[in-house]
This record gives C-alpha cells, structure tokens and sequence, in this order.
C-alpha cells in the first residue's frame, strides 16, 4: 500500500473549497443582541469566498461591527524596539479590536507567526497562537489529554516499523490505524487490518522519514465519529459524521455524510475538557463512540462551519462573534502571546 502524503490546502477541514454561490442558504438559529459597541476585527483567511469566512464576516456585520478579511500568508511582520507591527501589501495592521484565525494546515507556521505578532500589539485573538500550534501537532495534543486525563484510543508515537511486533502487542493486534503526524482531512491515515499491511505500512512511511502514531482500532465506531464545536467553554453545536460504504474514517472529505445528533452529557463534558486542555477557546472536537465511552481522535483549532451548521442548523458564526465580544478585554494588553 503506498501512503498518500498530507496535500497543501488552503481550508480549514470541514469548510470545503466551495466558494459562496455554491452553497445555500444556512438555517441558524437566532443568537443574542448586537454588541453594545462596534468592534474593529479581522479574519485571518486565504480566501474571502469561502463558506466559513464568509459566514463569519456576515455574522459580525450583522451585529454592527467593521470587519475585513485579510491574507495572513500577504502578512509581514516588523520587529524593533519602538514596538511590533503587522503589514499587510505595505499597510500597518493598526487599531485593530480582535482577530479571528482561520489558518490553514499547509500554512500553520507562518500562520501561527502572525497572530502571534498581533498578540504582541496587545490585539485580542479568538484562537491563541500557543493554542493553534499545539492543536496543529497530535502527537502534542495527545500528549496533553493523557495528561489531563481526557479519554483517548490507545495510541504509540513511532518511526521504525522493527518495533511492529511489541507495538501490536500492546495495542492487542491488529486491526490497528496509522495516521501520519502532519496528516488533515483523513489524508494520511490508513487501516491496517493485518500485521503484515501494518508493517508495509510503517516501512513505506519510514522509508518517507515521516513519523506517524499508531492508535487502535475502535471498531464499534463503525465508521461513524462526531464533531462537537466548544466556544467559550460550553458546546454550541454537534454532528455526527458517517463514512462511505466500506470506509472507515467518516471525514466529509472522504466522502461521508453528516446528520444531527444529540449528545450524551458525558460527551458533552469531555469535548468542553479537551478544548481546554489544549487550551482553545474556539474548537472543533472530534470523537468516536466506544465500548468504554467516548474517545477524543482529534481536535481542530480552526474547524469548518458548513457541514455543522447545516446539520445542526446553529449560528455558529454568531456564536464565535458573540464570544469575541463577550472576552474582549476593556484595556488592552502590550503583550497577549502567554507563552
């Protein structure tokens, strides 16, 4: 089996290239009263056109606030001791309330540098640039939810494919998934149904000098996951993802279908708790159904809102305006990067 490389793309998983004529129109839920005060924000996207940045840009117009989307890879920054500042195509980013980030994968270093400059402006990000790149990296993510004691599969970092047969002995054998480092939108991840697959697997992305982690396979998934989305600690909205026929990863990108569902109040709990430990104020958390309750799989910092909006049909983009409003410090920071 040959391993498909992680391909650079511009949006967010879940958001879906499609620019905004090619969708319909999304059925929200109403949210709460405008801002009392008009607030300057930016949303850090690649393309204007799509869904979620639009959303986003038509949510915060319609509570009264200037909002312009700006290209964070046409960014450059400028350091020295007079103070930091953000250009974008030769204009200094100033008086400037919040950011929202909607940093792509291919693009996340980059990305990360220029929220990171902003929060050391003293301007508000709605995802922090720690958060972003501890989001970005699962084997850190994972890390932290074992820490925290965040439910997880059963899950080994590794290189050399001659650590195969003790690996497999501590997973229970196979079946087992093998998920390269870098990989997005199910790109990268591979079922190995038996130990040989499992090792022409590790051998072939060892050969790339990728690393990847192994996790073991929760077959009472079957194929289905969840993604829940947390803003402000609290869940605003949830569907359930279903693979193809004969696929077991459930990512839309893969070609499954999303539906509504309701959460149990454990799944509820646990999504809110692996936002936080990664410390991400807005999150798209991903989970499977398990024999033994609910795992985390992922946690996405900067998740799509078409799929879950339509499925849902919540006011995502409402919700995430409506929490930049309600954190907006009164006195701004000289330095909001905490790290």
């Amino acid at each position: 089996m040959n391993p498909a490389a992680p391909a650079p793309t511009d949006a967010t998983p879940e958001d879906g290239a499609r620019r905004a004529t090619d969708v319909g129109p999304v059925t929200t839920a109403p949210s709460s009263p405008a801002s009392p005060r008009p607030l300057k924000l930016i949303v850090l996207s690649r393309r204007a056109r799509l869904y979620s940045t639009r959303r986003l840009v038509e949510a915060a117009r319609a509570r009264g606030h200037e909002v312009r989307v700006v290209d964070h890879t046409k960014c450059y920054v400028e350091v020295r001791n007079s103070g930091p500042t953000v250009f974008f195509d030769g204009e200094a980013l100033t008086e400037v309330d919040a950011i929202i980030p909607r940093i792509g994968a291919s693009v996340t270093e980059y990305g990360s540098a220029i929220v990171r400059q902003f929060e050391t402006q003293g301007v508000f990000s709605a995802t922090p640039s720690i958060a972003l790149t501890r989001a970005r990296d699962k084997l850190r993510s994972l890390q932290l939810f074992a820490r925290d004691r965040v439910a997880i599969p059963h899950t080994l970092f590794a290189r050399r494919a001659s650590d195969l047969d003790d690996m497999l002995e501590r997973l229970g054998g196979p079946p087992v998934v093998i998920k390269l480092l870098e990989g997005t939108q199910g790109v990268g991840v591979v079922l190995a149904e038996t130990k040989k697959a499992a090792k022409s697997v590790l051998q072939a992305f060892e050969g790339l000098k990728a690393d990847v982690i192994v996790q073991e396979f929760i077959k009472e998934a079957k194929g289905a996951d969840l993604r829940v989305i947390v803003v402000g600690g609290r869940v605003v909205a949830a569907m359930r993802r279903v693979g193809a026929p004969g696929e077991f990863r459930a990512n839309v990108h893969q070609g499954g279908t999303t539906e509504k569902v309701k959460l149990t109040r454990q799944e509820r709990a646990l999504a809110v708790r692996a936002a936080k430990s990664l410390g991400l104020p807005i999150a798209g958390v991903d989970m499977l159904r398990s024999e033994r309750g609910p795992l985390v799989i992922e946690v996405n910092a900067s998740p799509g809102l078409e799929g879950i909006e339509s499925a849902s049909e919540v006011d995502v983009a409402g919700a995430i305006i409506q929490f930049v409003e309600e954190h907006l410090p009164k006195k701004r920071s000289r330095d909001r990067v905490g790290a």
